[in-house]
């Protein structure tokens, strides 16, 4: 991880604070046997945190996906109902909160974070974040942490840890903010990035994509640290939202196939468990939806998906196609996804292929989907690492790579179809100037007014171009466009 992340130098030599032990150090020893100390008591095993503590770990030493690697270790370990949420909400939560949390971890220690072992970081952040962001009780977090230390780690650490952890509860997140954020009118985006825990190009790349309001951006960065809603999607012909009630969700606000799942594990919900429902944003089941609203004359249609997988998009589109008499055609460039994609539709012809180098006929299509790869800074709230493993370097390659795949969609759609392109991303570099270059190279192409095909949502932007948005929709940030091929 970058900026704010963990990971780096370890620690370089012993801490001079008389209530702290170095990093890593072993106990003090008397001078005569006289002076032995009884031994602590056995740490107890706390498995929730135990989890949560190998996630971060994980996240650190070897890349790992949060949202991929905890459901796998709650299933190893046995965890579920409340010792899962526990050990969800605090590895989410420490690795969404990891700038503010080492700012406030710097101020009480006599070192900066990247000097401190990462092993012992790591068991540390997790202590701050339930100090000041969670409503466990200051001594349980201070105690259950110093003994998570201890197990983990080594005594001398553990008395490292307790010496920060205590400095830290002296005072609530509100308060801490003041001291160890800079000046919101000296730095704003400095401010911010601390204030709400995000790198500083983000914040600034977010600022410029609500228009240069401070408020709302703060409005927004907020909004990325909250959990998101767990959102369904019930496919069409398959499956039904009545459903999905029946088995415990409730309704959605926008999408008419989306329900909300308030509590417990989607994969026990049967329709989930068949492929006949499936985990999707309600944003992600409306731009797809648009697409299929929008009228395009002639007969029986053929539909493309150029960035099919994981397969989330062209599951729907799937459904909404056998029910309207079309035919869907989605490719995947890489193979093991592709694979995700035939487990998420029935009647699609699923390839293996580049969207950069068609594998079709060109102009034959009715309608295109692209939904291109990108930063992912609109779904920041589902993968809790990413602020930290994204680095604005890769705008460039990725901007490149999004104009080639619209480029082609382009190329495929016929006269009078229409190419939807998607980003789960409101930066500006790719969502409105990659459109807005290949409007300006292709006169034959006419951008559509996105907001009139989704009259369910309100406060997608000034248009053409829709965008949604967390703080005002609840949903991921994602982007859409439709043009259309005169």
């Amino acid at each position: 991880m970058n900026e704010r992340g963990s990971g780096g130098r370890r620690a370089a030599g012993h801490s001079r604070d008389d209530h702290a032990a170095s990093p890593g150090g072993g106990e003090r020893r008397g001078a005569g046997r006289g002076n032995k100390r009884p031994r602590p008591p056995k740490p107890v095993r706390d498995e929730a945190r135990n989890v949560a503590y190998d996630l971060l770990r994980a996240v650190d030493e070897r890349d790992a996906y949060a949202n991929l690697l905890m459901p796998a270790l709650l299933r190893e370990r046995r965890l579920s109902g409340r010792d899962a949420g526990l050990a969800t909400e605090l590895a989410y939560g420490t690795l969404r909160g990891l700038g503010t949390y080492d700012e406030v971890i710097a101020a009480c220690s006599d070192r900066a974070p990247e000097d401190i072992d990462p092993p012992l970081l790591d068991a540390i952040r997790l202590g701050v974040h339930q100090l000041l962001k969670t409503r466990v009780p200051p001594h349980a977090a201070v105690g259950t942490t110093v003994d998570l230390v201890r197990l983990r780690v080594g005594t001398g650490a553990s008395k490292y840890a307790n010496a920060v952890l205590r400095k830290v509860a002296n005072r609530s997140l509100d308060q801490w903010i003041p001291i160890v954020a800079p000046e919101a009118e000296r730095d704003p985006v400095g401010h911010l990035a601390v204030a709400h825990s995000h790198p500083r190009w983000i914040v600034t790349a977010l600022r410029d994509a609500v228009g240069g309001d401070f408020d709302e951006t703060a409005a927004l960065l907020a909004a990325d640290n909250e959990r998101p809603r767990v959102t369904l999607v019930a496919r069409p012909g398959r499956s039904s939202v009545e459903e999905l009630l029946s088995s415990g969700a409730e309704p959605g606000e926008y999408s008419p196939y989306a329900a909300y799942l308030r509590e417990g594990d989607p994969g026990s919900i049967l329709a989930v468990a068949e492929g006949r429902a499936a985990v999707q944003d309600e944003a992600s089941q409306l731009v797809a939806l648009a697409l299929t609203r929008v009228p395009v004359e002639g007969g029986r249609e053929s539909w493309l998906d150029v960035c099919a997988g994981p397969g989330g998009k062209a599951g729907l589109l799937d459904a909404l196609a056998v029910q309207g008499g079309a035919r869907l055609l989605a490719a995947e460039l890489q193979y093991h996804r592709a694979r995700l994609v035939r487990q998420a539709t029935r009647q699609a012809a699923v390839v293996a292929a580049d969207g950069t180098v068609p594998a079709w006929r060109p102009g034959v299509f009715d309608r295109v989907m692209v939904d291109a790869p990108c930063t992912g800074l609109g779904a920041l709230r589902r993968r809790p690492e990413a602020r930290w493993r994204r680095d604005p370097r890769s705008l460039p390659e990725l901007g490149a790579l999004q104009r080639e795949l619209l480029s082609q969609a382009l190329e495929a759609v016929r006269p009078g179809g229409v190419v939807a392109y998607v980003t789960c991303s409101p930066h500006l570099a790719e969502t409105v100037t990659v459109v807005g270059d290949a409007l300006r190279r292709r006169t034959d192409v006419e951008a559509l007014d996105a907001r009139s095909f989704l009259p369910e949502v309100e406060g997608l932007g000034e248009g053409p171009y829709a965008q949604f948005w967390p703080h005002r929709h609840g949903t991921d940030a994602m982007f859409l466009a439709l043009l259309r091929r005169r």
